[in-house]
């Protein structure tokens, strides 16, 4: 499956530049700690690939091909799997964008535009077939069985 552009709705939102110039501030501190911040290979990533592995499941890792970068890619079954960070995807987001206090004019439409990709991404999958699977990372790190029993239900249905 190529990679395909222009997926992306007209009504995209717009996400500022993250710089000083823009009015946009970090501390030292908080540069270092967000420069840590992995995409890949996180802890429940790593986690759930090992049990997925385990059970006898062959996928295929987050490839740049596929729209979205999925984290886990099961061809033969067309089946994509998203782990999303809770922050970055915005989980529980009505309640939770309160709760940001710094430099909210970037933060806010980062992450409404992170949710609205994930829509267009799943979208883009389903209209072609695909079966998408989104885990929250803190249902992996607290309900792992569950999440993998749901890729191996997809993966063991006829």
């Amino acid at each position: 499956m190529g990679k395909a552009r222009k997926i992306y709705s007209e009504n995209i939102i717009k996400v500022p530049k993250f710089c000083e110039e823009n009015g946009f501030y970090t501390s030292p501190d908080r540069s270092r700690i967000m420069s840590r911040i992995r995409a890949t290979n996180t802890k429940p990533e790593i986690i759930f690939k090992k049990t997925i592995w385990h059970s006898g499941l062959r996928y295929r890792r987050c490839s740049r091909k596929f729209l979205g970068k999925p984290d886990i890619v099961f061809i033969k079954y067309k089946l994509v799997v998203f782990i999303d960070g809770a922050f970055w995807h915005g989980y529980n987001w009505k309640e939770k964008q309160h709760s940001i206090k710094t430099n909210r004019d970037f933060w806010l439409p980062k992450i409404q535009r992170n949710i609205q990709r994930d829509k267009e991404v799943n979208r883009f999958y389903r209209e072609r077939g695909w079966t998408v699977l989104r885990f929250w990372d803190h249902e992996i790190k607290k309900n792992l069985g569950t999440c993998v029993k749901q890729v191996l239900d997809h993966a063991l249905l006829p």
